[in-house]
């Protein structure tokens, strides 16, 4: 018995080992590539680094400023304020100074998650499960790294429900001291995105006291409504220093209040019913928002879901609060007509929590096929790194490192897929080696080869340059490309003839086929590697038929047409 108990301990110790080499190389994961300009991430990133750029450049951290008329109150101003701390008043302007707060936020919230799958469980392992998990989930690493609301949105927003779970009891019966504490919690974390975000909030404590109070309704009006009026008060207090501290309130209501919260409910052309039950803001979209926002972990997720399900009547009393939170922010934003899975992301480290807590109840097939798809995924970005370097010239655009990467992230699958006991954990791992070969993979088009070079910036400072732009303030990204240059946004329109564009601007940047010849007509100054993005549905399917050289790898040229004037715009 004695020999038995020693081989579990040093089998518990090899495997908290595993698990620590495997977060080490997640937070290396998080932030491998920072800087880089492809990264997945949020067409909101530029709009609010511009509004940072400006508002730095105005010595004031209030009002708001933007160059662009409608880009202005559209958020509140804690990132902003972030953003302006974090790059020093915009003096060293760089994407990952913008970017690593977001990270520092995404890791503390994989830190509660790792004390809650810890404390419920009782393993440690089962906390460490719960972190990989998280860190594994697509939207976390999507949103969880770019200048954006989400990530300190979800760490303030998940706070009360770890607070509470965490403490316990006495955390639960605090009288003044929990309430005022996590009212201030939530107000930062409103201050981040929106008042708004206090409903489904409240509504989820609301729901986690009622059912700490087994129900009873007169017991939670009295103990605990005031709480929640507290918590409430407290944090629409602390947002409230925006109109306080804003020179013109005004703008804030016309502009943050009705443009951006209530015309969330506005169904934009059809009745609200019909955007309820159809299209891409339907209920039935948000209903699979869970399941998009895991990745490659969708099907192990959709069976931890029907699990809960089934289990209901066993679950543990913390099971079911954590599921009350996932319920309760599908049922808050089923409610506006614009319905997104970013939206459901607050819940993501609860659900990670649950996952890991059911993880050896689901079926070991699942975790199987998302392991092939793993493998499928690996050879489209072998059989793309291939196809890519056939199409440019010169030497070698990955060096071994990234052969090996992949080779060892297939090894990884294959003992995920033969060793039993590896699939469920290793599916984590391999999701997140998966993030690591595709930022390795993008390395080429955020290096050398995808930036103009010194002599180029140096040409183009303080000159007019015009960029091409299909997303609202997308030029701020040729701010951090040409710095010093005046950029200007031209409508990027893949049909327009390039010698007709080349010569309607003294200076501009023209987006081509990677296989592409060039402009008919221009002096070429600098060229780069990019990516195409904001696709179509016809371009995905031409692309899924072969056509990939057309509309996702580029090239961008910087274009001088002679004898156009350089004047101002």
């Amino acid at each position: 018995m004695l020999t038995a108990r020693r081989a579990d301990s040093a089998g518990t110790g090899w495997a908290l080992a595993g698990y620590g080499l495997a977060t080490l190389l997640a937070g290396f994961i998080y932030f491998y590539g920072l800087g880089g300009d492809h990264i997945p991430k949020n067409g909101d990133e530029f709009p609010y680094a511009h509004l940072t750029r400006i508002t730095a450049a105005s010595g004031h951290l209030l009002p708001l400023r933007s160059e662009i008329e409608s880009l202005r109150n559209t958020k509140p101003p804690l990132l902003f304020w972030q953003g302006i701390a974090s790059t020093s008043w915009a003096r060293n302007w760089e994407l990952w100074r913008l970017r690593y707060p977001s990270v520092i936020y995404t890791l503390l919230t994989a830190a509660m998650v790792f004390l809650l799958g810890s404390m419920l469980s009782g393993r440690r392992e089962k906390g460490f499960l719960a972190l990989l998990i998280f860190l594994a989930f697509f939207s976390t690493y999507r949103y969880g790294r770019p200048f954006l609301t989400d990530p300190p949105d979800v760490f303030w927003l998940f706070l009360p429900f770890f607070v509470l779970l965490y403490g316990g009891p006495a955390a639960f019966e605090s009288r003044w001291l929990a309430p005022l504490g996590l009212g201030l919690g939530i107000g930062v974390g409103l201050l981040y995105k929106s008042f708004a975000l206090a409903a489904p909030e409240l509504l989820a404590l609301a729901w986690w006291y009622l059912h700490y109070r087994r129900y009873v309704l007169a017991t939670f009006l009295t103990r605990d409504l005031l709480k929640l009026v507290v918590m409430g008060c407290v944090s629409l207090a602390v947002f409230s220093f925006w109109f306080v501290l804003d020179p013109d309130p005004r703008a804030i209501v016309k502009e943050f209040i009705l443009g951006e919260n209530v015309a969330k409910f506005d169904p934009h052309g059809g009745g609200y019913l019909f955007t309820l039950l159809w299209g891409g803001s339907s209920i039935w979209s948000l209903a699979l928002g869970y399941l998009l926002d895991a990745g490659l972990l969708a099907c192990p997720v959709a069976a931890v879901f029907y699990l809960g399900y089934k289990r209901r009547a066993e679950l543990s009393p913390a099971e079911r609060q954590l599921w009350i939170w996932v319920i309760a922010l599908f049922l808050f934003f089923s409610l506006p007509s614009q319905r997104s899975e970013r939206y459901l992301l607050p819940a993501m480290p609860g659900l990670a929590v649950l996952c890991a807590l059911s993880w050896d109840r689901v079926s070991r097939r699942l975790f199987v096929v998302s392991l092939f798809v793993a493998g499928a995924l690996l050879a489209v970005l072998a059989y793309l790194s291939m196809r890519l370097q056939q199409a440019v010239p010169g030497g070698p655009l990955y060096g071994a490192g990234y052969w090996i990467l992949l080779t060892t992230t297939v090894i990884f699958v294959l003992l995920a897929l033969v060793k039993p006991s590896l699939t469920r954990p290793g599916l984590s791992v391999v999701s997140l080696l998966l993030f690591l070969c595709f930022a390795a993979f993008l390395q080429p088009f955020d290096g050398p080869l995808g930036r103009y070079g010194a002599e180029v910036q140096e040409q183009v400072r303080g000159r007019d340059v015009w960029v091409p732009t299909n997303f609202k303030a997308k030029e701020e990204g040729y701010v951090f490309l040409l710095p010093g240059a005046r950029v200007h946004p031209y409508a990027y329109d893949p049909k327009m003839a390039d010698a007709a564009l080349s010569v309607q601007h003294p200076l501009c940047a023209i987006r081509l086929p990677i296989n592409n010849a060039g402009p008919a007509g221009g002096r070429i100054i600098g060229q780069r590697l990019d990516l195409g993005s904001r696709h179509t549905s016809k371009q995905i399917m031409e692309m899924i038929k072969g056509r990939v050289f057309e509309h996702l790898f580029l090239k961008e040229l910087l274009v001088e047409a002679p004898g156009v004037s350089r004047s101002t715009p």
